[in-house]
């Protein structure tokens, strides 16, 4: 198999720290180092304050360094942010499953900051949630994550300090499997993301703040996310499957807190695949590999080339549904675990939610889309196999109005399905919340890191979402995956539609104090978060 690893436009620096906090963790740790029912490794023991113990010599060092800078959306429109390095996406990490990686995080921004490693199994003092797993990085400060990357996969790595998300601090982490299975020629990393940082004076904290001050300065009548998402056109209203047919979704003339730049608050957008309302957020931009559809990145191949792709969707608020114009693709991974391959049309990514797939290149150049689901607007790069034009930005591809795929569709691949097993608690979580307060709860209350879910050490736990909302959520357990329904996949993030109920199951067999919360950026700071802990 010859494979060829395409790394966008990024840069990294560095420097280096010491890993605060430790003693939360110290009753939650493990230092057992068998292999759990579903085939992954369990916790490792926590490490010493340097956040050094616990591991071997790593196998890769790597600095990064949080800071702001300008970067290039295309299209001469550059804008002010916070990222790792001077490009977007940050610097792809990639290594092989069993290895260790010891990645130094130096914080040069204004506030404190943190990496979470999204998706990894990884010791608990490592999985970078302030407060909770470790004291948060301050400006000027440093702090060395030290780790091994137990499963193969398409991961990332992002803060989780306030909605630093939703700036430009983000990258990849490809975990590549020393047994490859797949055959494929080249492949493709490509991270999907909405943007505001920047534009026009808007901030994502100034979004937060004007959408925490909810719709209900006038009247509430309709605005509660329990009945249907108020301003935002409820119901399944005016939305065909291509997310097109729709009349363009406006923010409200509300002021914006920051008085220089314009509301963000987006009204009527609706998906029937979401099940109703499909975002809070108006977008100025959605981006590719950091590059608008106006602007987009090119990837390379030849005709008859088999091309692994990576979707991560990296986005704060936003779905993405994604097509290859003029090809089909065969879904092979989600969330980095293998599931039985599926040809689809199209693809429905939540924020969080990651597809490995494969193509085999036509010859011509060809739109891969990433329509913002319920939004109208789309994202875009090319494949170019052969000459002639580009087709426009506007161009959508018919394959966004095929078969569309969602993880409900898909099965575990046999060597990583959870073992029969009945579970031995269930923790139901009931998802909540308002746009008229911009109230996001789970069993009724704003996350408090000192409430934690009980769990012991080795059980099956089912988790039962139950969305009461009007809004769907993208709902993301740390340190381990779970099993979709039926001999569903395993995954770590899943999409839960309005009035409906999703139960997983996971193992707990890596203790420590891991954070669920949906993984819309503005949800979660809203309070859509909680704790499950569990000691050895």
């Amino acid at each position: 198999m010859s494979v060829t690893h395409i790394h966008s436009r990024r840069a990294v620096l560095g420097a280096g720290i010491s890993l605060a906090g430790g003693g939360l963790l110290a009753a939650c740790s493990s230092g057992r180092d068998d292999e759990s029912a579903g085939g992954h490794p369990a916790g490792h023991r926590s490490g010493s304050d340097d956040g050094s113990a616990g591991e071997g010599p790593a196998d890769q060092k790597i600095a990064l360094t949080a800071a702001a800078t300008r970067l290039d959306l295309g299209a001469d429109r550059t804008v002010r942010s916070w990222a790792y390095g001077d490009d977007l996406p940050g610097r792809e990490i990639r290594a092989t499953a069993g290895d260790t990686l010891a990645v130094t995080l130096a914080n040069h921004l204004p506030q404190a900051t943190s990496l979470h490693w999204h998706g990894i199994a990884l010791r608990n003092a490592m999985d970078g949630v302030p407060g909770l797993t470790q004291r948060a990085v301050k400006p000027g400060a440093s702090f060395t994550y030290r780790f091994a990357v137990p499963d193969p996969g398409t991961y990332w790595f992002h803060p989780h300090s306030g909605t630093q998300q939703d700036r430009g601090l983000y990258a990849p982490l490809i975990v590549e499997d020393p047994k490859e299975p797949l055959a494929y020629d080249k492949e493709w990393v490509v991270v999907l993301d909405d943007w505001v940082d920047g534009v026009d004076g808007s901030t994502p904290d100034a979004v937060l703040a004007e959408l925490s001050k909810g719709m209900g300065s006038g009247s509430d009548e309709g605005m509660d996310h329990g009945g249907g998402h108020g301003g935002h056109g409820g119901g399944h209203g005016g939305h065909d499957m291509s997310g097109m047919a729709a009349p363009a979704a406006k923010a409200t003339p509300r002021r914006s807190p920051d008085p220089t730049g314009p509301s963000r608050m987006l009204m009527g957008a609706t998906s029937e695949l979401l099940g109703g309302d499909a975002g809070d957020v108006a977008y100025p931009y959605y981006l590719v590999n950091g590059r608008s559809a106006e602007d987009p990145q090119t990837f390379r191949a030849k005709p008859g080339d088999r091309i692994r792709i990576r979707f991560i969707n990296a986005g704060g608020d936003t779905a993405f549904r994604v097509a290859l114009g003029g090809h089909s693709m065969t879904v092979t991974h989600t969330d980095g675990f293998p599931v039985t391959h599926a040809r689809t049309d199209a693809l429905l990514l939540g924020m969080g939610e990651r597809y490995d797939v494969l193509v085999t290149a036509g010859d011509g150049v060809f739109p891969l889309t990433a329509v913002a689901e319920g939004k109208r607007r789309a994202a875009r790069a090319l494949l170019r196999t052969g000459g002639g034009a580009a087709p426009a930005p506007s161009a959508r591809p018919k394959e966004l109005d095929g078969t569309v795929l969602t993880a409900g569709r898909l099965k575990a691949a046999e060597g990583v399905r959870l073992t029969r097993r009945e579970p031995d608690r269930t923790l139901t979580l009931r998802l909540s919340g308002s746009m008229a307060a911009y109230d996001w709860a789970i069993n009724g209350k704003r996350y408090d890191p000192a409430e934690r879910l009980p769990v012991r050490s080795g059980e099956r736990v089912r988790l039962s979402f139950v969305n009461g909302t009007g809004m769907w959520h993208p709902m993301h357990l740390h340190g381990h995956t779970f099993a979709l329904p039926r001999g569903g996949p395993r995954k770590d993030t899943a999409i839960v539609r309005p009035g409906e109920t999703l139960d997983v199951d996971f193992d707990a067999d890596n203790p420590g104090l891991w954070m669920i919360h949906c993984h819309n950026v503005y949800h979660a700071e809203a309070g859509m978060m909680t704790v499950l802990g569990y000691r050895d």
